[in-house]
């Protein structure tokens, strides 16, 4: 991972305007051949950030008793949740985090603090 952030920071990419620009403006500077960096991703959100956004996803199902959730509560064990409810609530962190989860994945996620490290852990999560 370390690598591939150390590549794609040296990586540069020419674009080109094919855009018409507008009557009487300058077209953008992108137009002069100049080059439009590409990060890899850098600005991963913070482990507090995906705790606080995980936990407002699971407070929000209308199952789960708010004041029971906390980052190391089990969705069958603690909050009584049954299977169902639980793919309910990786298909809210898919939505939330705007990523997916592979059904072999998404099986494994049973718990709160799981739910956590996976988002956490997933280099595409925003």
């Amino acid at each position: 991972m370390a690598l591939r952030a150390a590549v794609l920071r040296h990586v540069r990419v020419p674009i080109q305007f094919f855009g018409l620009p507008r009557r009487g403006s300058q077209p953008p500077s992108c137009a002069s051949g100049s080059l439009r960096l590409f990060s890899s991703h850098d600005d991963h959100i913070t482990k507090e950030e995906v705790i606080e956004r995980v936990l407002s996803v699971i407070k929000c199902h209308p199952k789960v008793d708010p004041s029971k959730v906390s980052p190391d509560v089990h969705f069958q064990k603690d909050l009584g949740l049954d299977s169902l409810d639980t793919v309910e609530i990786v298909m809210g962190l898919e939505e939330e985090f705007k990523l997916e989860i592979p059904d072999k994945e998404a099986d494994k996620i049973d718990s709160c603090d799981l739910a956590i490290e996976y988002v956490y852990n997933h280099p595409m999560s925003s």
